[in-house]
């Protein structure tokens, strides 16, 4: 995996290291020797990672750190501490300052590499949203970064150890939420229900942590749920193997509880970030089709549906049928009554369609007054059955319209089904001339095309 990495450090020598090294890995490098240049670079530059050292002269990686924190054009980019403090205050006073990881010197290059792996497939993920977000995260999805530390969490706890589980229960933030699971099988259970984050004990020889591990990344539910891993100081090995399978971190034992819970408190902030990016592409992907005024799908959702279902049935699948229905008379609702009541018009239209229908039924707003419905596994008769019963259900009972009482409203609706071979333009064409056709003949009723075009 190729990546821009920003290394800070205001000792020449430990810059040319650190560069030769990422290099050497076939990462391209950019550099900086103090705080405020670090702050100018990562703008500008917009690296993948930062390696930042603490110990600088006037503004620390501590201030620099919480600096790039703040500002949302590098709020993303992971920070990863690299000093020669190995005191647990340090440590926790990184974590608290934003860093995503806090390395000690000298670093073993394996560790090293495995973590920086590990974060920059994580930012991968979140950039891919951001970019999806169409400017909203590029521009700082969140104004308040406090505000990604609000709100309760759930954390399960996976040891065989059930002393050691009730110490680090024991250690959960404020609002996070412990439960500890010894059994591997009832582990996997566990995170696919109620749960934000999950603590993996893999310092025991005869728990396969690292393959609970593996099956929690496997599972679509759950493949996105950070995970943090305990092992032995001494076990390289498995702090590799675990970041490779996905971890998002690990804690080396003894554990520190105020460690523990600075750890939880930052993985938690990027996985709440993750959540609130895809809840964003969720909504932009929702309203790109549905129709912001009645609620129902758009134009470009029903044709790409509409084309998926005459393809499956000229390949030997499911009739399909459809009901283009237009309101008589609308254009006279608008001019006599204004727009507003057209607006309510058009809605209890829409609710009235969308209750009259069955569940595989498709209804979209077309355009202006005239909607609509794909109706797979329906032949003619079937969708003129349900063609009438929607005239009635729109016709029988006037619309109730705030400010000025009842307005009586009808709808011409046009039938077509598909032919062997037909295209969808042809489909819809038939369904539209039917409409006509309905219209001239005096409204409020339903007319069926009888053949395909030529």
């Amino acid at each position: 995996m190729s990546a821009r990495i920003l290394v800070v450090d205001d000792q020449p020598a430990n810059v040319r290291m650190l560069e030769a090294k990422l290099q050497a890995e076939y990462f391209d490098v950019c550099t900086a020797f103090d705080g405020p240049s670090a702050l100018t670079v990562a703008t500008t530059e917009q690296p993948d990672l930062i390696l930042l050292d603490v110990m600088m002269p006037g503004m620390d990686g501590y201030e620099t750190c919480r600096r790039l924190k703040a500002e949302s054009r590098t709020r993303h980019i992971p920070v990863v501490m690299v000093t020669a403090l190995d005191q647990r205050e340090d440590r926790i006073s990184g974590l608290e300052a934003g860093a995503d990881d806090f390395l000690t010197k000298p670093v073993d290059d394996v560790t090293l590499f495995a973590r920086v792996r590990s974060l920059l497939r994580l930012k991968a993920v979140l950039d891919e949203l951001r970019y999806r977000d169409q400017g909203g995260a590029l521009a700082g999805i969140v104004s308040d970064p406090a505000e990604l530390d609000s709100g309760k969490a759930e954390a399960v706890i996976i040891t065989p150890d059930p002393k050691a589980g009730k110490r680090y229960a024991a250690a959960m933030p404020e609002g996070v939420g412990g439960r500890v699971v010894s059994d591997p099988v009832a582990a996997i259970d566990a995170v696919g229900e109620r749960c934000d984050i999950a603590l993996i004990d893999l310092s025991h020889a005869n728990f396969d942590g690292l393959r609970v591990c593996a099956r929690i990344r496997s599972m679509p539910k759950t493949r996105q749920l950070p995970l943090i891993a305990i092992i032995n100081s001494d076990d390289v090995a498995s702090a590799v193997r675990a970041l490779d399978l996905g971890v998002n971190d690990v804690l080396h034992r003894p554990v520190d509880v105020q460690e523990l819970a600075a750890r939880l408190r930052t993985q938690l902030r990027r996985a709440r970030y993750a959540d609130k990016l895809r809840n964003r592409l969720d909504e932009s992907l929702e309203m790109a089709v549905t129709d912001p005024l009645t609620g129902l799908h758009n134009r470009r959702f029903l044709s790409a549906r509409l084309n998926h279902a005459v393809e499956s049935a000229n390949a030997g699948g499911a009739p399909v049928s459809v009901m283009i229905a237009d309101i008589d008379h609308f254009k006279r609702v608008n001019d006599t009554l204004g727009h507003e009541a057209g607006d309510t018009v058009l809605k209890v239209f829409a609710e009235r369609l969308g209750s009259d229908l069955r569940a595989l039924d498709q209804a979209a707003r077309y355009g202006g007054e005239e909607f609509v419905v794909m109706m797979p596994g329906a032949g003619l008769a079937e969708a003129q059955i349900a063609a009438e019963r929607l005239r009635r259900v729109i016709g029988e009972t006037p619309f109730q319209v705030e400010g000025i009482g009842e307005v009586p409203v009808t709808v011409s609706v046009g039938l077509a089904q598909l032919h062997a071979g037909e295209s969808v333009e042809s489909l819809l064409r038939r369904a539209d001339a039917a409409l006509y056709e309905a219209k001239t003949e005096g409204r409020n009723r339903v007319q069926a095309a009888a053949s395909a075009a030529a």
